[in-house]
């Protein structure tokens, strides 16, 4: 049951369609909410979007991994990821 993902051109749509505007302004509301989130994520802090989620910047320290070609195990070094942990509210309507 595998439905193809919603392009941003979509999604703009989708905004015009339930805010009731037109697509400069969803467009603009889109690309403040993708800057705002990059740049709390950036300094290391995180963003919650009540009834969606919430963004995380964390710090991952220093492991050995794999290299699945030749099997070699080398050091790879400390770095910072972005997860996404989902709202349960979201979890619970998927789910049911």
């Amino acid at each position: 049951m595998t439905k193809k993902a919603m392009t941003k051109a979509q999604l703009i749509t989708a905004i015009c369609d339930e805010m009731d505007c037109d697509k400069n302004t969803a467009k603009g509301m889109l690309e403040a909410l993708e800057k705002i989130v990059t740049a709390e994520l950036q300094a290391g802090g995180a963003v919650t979007l009540p009834g969606l989620g919430k963004f995380v910047c964390r710090d991952r320290p220093e492991r050995m991994v794999r290299n699945p070609a030749t099997g070699e195990q080398m050091k790879k070094g400390a770095d910072r990821v972005a997860k996404v942990t989902i709202a349960k509210a979201l979890k619970d309507l998927i789910n049911s």
